[in-house]
């Protein structure tokens, strides 16, 4: 493809050569189908309108570091409102900030910079979770809103995200990124194409949002962004993401390099599993803090996110683990009275057992709190379903009940197949 340099160089000369002459930005209150109008410079600092190119940028994988990689695609017209000055000082005033994101961000940047790619969304929003929660997995809001996109339990289960006493898939990268772009997607659409209201309804809630623009439509006041009626914080949220994007843009302040490779792979983990030592937990923990009840990966999404350099290690290592679904566990409430030893001896179970599989680095316990522990079963049976079998014989037959035949082997139905297998756990009481 060396033959097509010459020609990228005289396109490049010529783009140079027209950036002296003003053009039109797209503004973004418009939909996509129509037409770019032309906008003045006063109302261009209040306005998300894009920046047209003005030269033949590398391709995503080509620069060196993610921030770069982030900084070449930024779409968002800088703005000149006074918030985001206001922002933009508070960065710069904070130096050491900028040192702390990149540390936190560097498993997970770069995945979320791909997603944002591949759905072709302003690069802008991967910069989300820098506003959101500090690329902190483990944030939790007062509202309730937890991981690095801070979804909202409503928002979560809405759009598919998983939520169970083993695993919160808000706290997974995967997930909740998969989650917050659609969220955000959906409110792009919603707010006719425009960013700034999408963004501020992420934060605060659509209704919120439509009554501030019906508001100020009735009063026939401007409804750009700066000019609604809206909650404190949400005045000074979208303005923080300007801010930020504004000084990586200028190269303000140093954002410390993030490599533009993959720091993480996604790996594929088809059934619930106990990690076996302290050391391979803990390796995996930082990755995967969905998974709530470590070293006992249950009830998750059936994928793990591993260091993308020990991608096949982890794989093996995993494979070779003995399954454990999660309905071979069950929740236990601890009682007044109770203890570790207490509760360890009425399950069969050591004290070391009991908190290696709830993650207890002392012997107290408080009532109220829930711990994790396994089904008791003197004995686990492997029955294989025959003609004529219904799962009321079959309870019937081995003095259990058929809730929990259905919970053991995760059963919507009551109906079964000739030749299936079912795992029963018998009480030799």
């Amino acid at each position: 493809m060396h033959f097509l340099r010459p020609l990228f160089l005289v396109l490049a000369l010529f783009l140079n050569g027209c950036a002296s002459v003003s053009k039109p930005h797209v503004d973004p209150h418009e939909p996509a189908h129509t037409k770019p109008k032309v906008i003045t410079q006063q109302s261009s600092s209040h306005t998300p309108e894009r920046i047209p190119a003005q030269t033949i940028p590398l391709q995503p994988h080509q620069y060196q570091d993610v921030w770069q990689r982030i900084r070449a695609q930024l779409a968002f017209a800088p703005s000149d409102h006074q918030a985001v000055q206001d922002r933009v000082d508070w960065y710069m005033s904070h130096p050491n900030y900028m040192d702390v994101i990149s540390q936190r961000a560097a498993p997970f940047l770069h995945y979320v910079v791909e997603q944002v790619e591949k759905r072709d969304l302003p690069i802008e929003l991967a910069l989300m979770p820098l506003i959101e929660s500090d690329f902190d997995t483990s944030a939790y809001s007062h509202k309730h809103a937890s991981g690095l996109w801070q979804l909202t339990p409503l928002i979560a289960k809405h759009y598919g995200v998983k939520m169970s006493p083993w695993y919160d898939g808000r706290q997974d990268i995967v997930d909740a990124t998969n989650a917050a772009l659609d969220f955000l997607s959906y409110l792009h659409k919603r707010f006719d194409g425009n960013w700034y209201h999408a963004i501020a309804a992420y934060n605060t809630g659509e209704g919120r949002v439509a009554h501030a623009i019906g508001k100020n439509l009735r009063r026939g006041k401007s409804t750009d962004f700066f000019a609604l009626s809206l909650p404190k914080q949400t005045r000074h949220y979208v303005p923080k993401l300007l801010a930020a994007a504004q000084l990586l843009r200028e190269q303000k302040m140093v954002f410390p390099k993030i490599v533009n490779r993959p720091a993480v792979a996604v790996t594929a983990l088809q059934q619930g599993v106990i990690l076996s030592t302290e050391q391979q937990w803990q390796a995996l923990q930082m990755l995967n803090p969905g998974y709530t009840r470590f070293p006992a990966l249950l009830d998750g999404p059936k994928h793990i996110v591993v260091p993308v350099e020990q991608v096949s290690q982890w794989r093996a290592y995993l494979a070779n683990l003995p399954a454990m679904p999660s309905s071979q566990w069950q929740q236990y409430t601890i009682q007044r009275g109770d203890s570790l030893s207490v509760i360890a001896k009425r399950h069969a179970l050591s004290v070391s057992q009991l908190k290696t599989f709830n993650q207890l680095k002392s012997n107290h316990i408080r009532a109220g709190d829930t711990l994790l522990l396994p089904i008791l079963a003197d004995q686990q049976l492997d029955y294989t379903v025959r003609s004529g079998d219904s799962l009321w014989r079959i309870a019937k037959h081995f003095k259990v009940s058929i809730s929990d035949i259905k919970k053991w082997n995760a059963l919507s139905k009551d109906s079964l197949r000739v030749g299936d297998t079912l795992t029963l756990f018998l009480s030799n009481g």
